[in-house]
C-alpha cells in the first residue's frame, strides 16, 4: 500500500474494477509498479500480486484501475480466497500523482467490493500508508520482518541431518504434487503460502528466476519431509530463503536448521553478497533462530485490517 490522500477529489477520476486484465492493461499496470518501486525503495504489490495480473481470470482475484482523464494512475487488487480471512488487498498510485486523494479513493473502493471487511497490505509501513490506513479505518494486524544477513565469508556448521534423511534437488514435473502436498500441510496455519496450487507453482517455474538445482527437497524412506526453496534475486544481488517448510511430524529434529544452513551455502556458492527471508514478527521461534544465524531486520511489511 503505497499512496497519499490529502487533497479533493478530482473531477476526471474513475475507477473500474476487472476480473483480468487486457495485455495492454498489465503493460500499463507493470510500467506503474515499476515506477513507483524505484520512487519507493521497494513493490507496492507482491510476488503473487503481480504474477496473478498475468494469464487471465484467477478466481476470487478482481483488479481496480484509477484512471484520470484516461491515464492509468493507480491500481489495487483485491484477493477474496480465503474461507476465514476478510479479502486481502494491495494498492498504490504513481508517486507523479499522490497528494490528490487517489489512495483513498481507491481504498474507499476496497471497502465498498469487500463489504467493509478488509485487509491491505502496507509494503515497507510508509507514513503516508499508514497516515490512509487511519483515514479508512483500518487498524495494524500484522508485522512481517525482511531479514537479511551477509553470504561473504559464509561461516556455518556443516549441515546435520536427522537419521535416514537425504537431500535432493527439485525435478520438474515429477515432484509437484508431492511439494505441494507438504507445503500446504506445513502452511496450513499460514494460508497464504499454505493454499499454492499447481497453477501458482507453474506461475513461478516460467519465471525467469526459477532454478530447480536450487529447490532442496529432503526425504525420508522415498518420502517429502522437507524443503527449501531458494530464489535469486540477480539485479539487486540477494539470495532469498524464498520457502522453508518441514511437514508436520518430522519437525524438532533439526531438519529447518539443516536445509537452512544446505540453501545459504547454496547461495553463497552463486557469489551473492547478501541473503534475505521474510518472517512473521509474532514468529519469536523462527525470529530466534534466524537471528542466531546471523540474520538481522532489514525492514518491515505491515498489514492493516477492518474491525472484526
Amino acid at each position: 500500500m503505497t499512496s497519499d490522500d490529502t487533497a479533493p477529489p478530482l473531477p476526471t477520476r474513475a475507477i473500474e474494477t476487472h476480473a483480468e486484465l487486457t495485455p495492454e492493461q498489465t503493460e500499463a499496470v507493470l510500467e506503474l509498479l515499476a515506477d513507483a518501486a524505484r520512487s519507493d525503495g521497494q513493490q507496492a504489490v507482491s510476488e503473487q500480486g503481480r504474477l496473478q495480473l498475468r494469464g487471465g481470470a484467477r478466481e476470487g482475484v478482481s483488479h481496480l484501475l484509477l484512471t484520470v482523464a484516461g491515464e492509468l494512475v493507480g491500481y489495487a487488487q483485491l484477493e477474496d480466497t480465503d474461507p476465514v480471512e476478510a479479502p486481502a488487498a494491495e494498492l498504490v498510485v504513481h508517486p507523479a500523482h499522490r497528494g490528490h486523494g487517489h489512495g483513498r479513493a481507491l481504498g474507499s473502493a476496497l471497502l465498498g467490493a469487500s463489504g467493509k471487511r478488509l485487509r491491505v497490505w502496507a509494503h515497507g509501513g510508509h507514513a503516508a500508508a499508514r497516515h490512509l490506513s487511519q483515514v479508512l479505518g483500518l487498524t495494524l494486524f500484522r508485522e512481517l520482518r525482511q531479514m537479511r544477513r551477509p553470504l561473504a565469508d559464509l561461516s556455518l556448521p556443516d549441515p546435520v541431518l536427522p537419521e535416514g534423511v537425504t537431500v535432493r534437488s527439485f525435478v520438474p514435473g515429477q515432484d509437484d504434487a508431492a511439494w505441494l502436498a507438504v507445503n500446504a500441510a506445513a502452511f496450513a496455519h499460514h494460508p497464504e503460502q499454505g493454499s499454492l496450487t499447481q497453477r501458482d507453482l507453474d506461475d513461478r517455474k516460467a519465471e525467469p528466476w526459477f532454478d530447480p538445482s536450487g529447490f532442496f527437497l529432503a526425504e525420508r524412506d522415498g518420502e517429502l519431509v522437507g524443503f527449501h526453496w531458494t530464489k535469486v534475486h540477480a539485479e539487486e544481488g540477494l539470495g532469498e530463503v524464498y520457502v522453508l517448510g518441514v511437514r508436520p511430524g518430522a519437525q524438532g529434529g533439526g531438519l529447518g536448521k539443516a536445509l537452512t544452513t544446505i540453501g545459504l551455502r547454496h547461495l553463497s556458492a552463486q557469489g551473492l553478497p547478501t541473503a534475505m527471508l521474510y518472517v512473521d514478527a509474532d514468529n519469536k521461534a523462527a525470529v530466534s533462530v534466524y537471528e542466531r544465524l546471523g540474520f538481522t531486520t532489514y525492514e518491515t511489511d505491515l498489514m492493516y485490517r477492518t474491525e472484526t
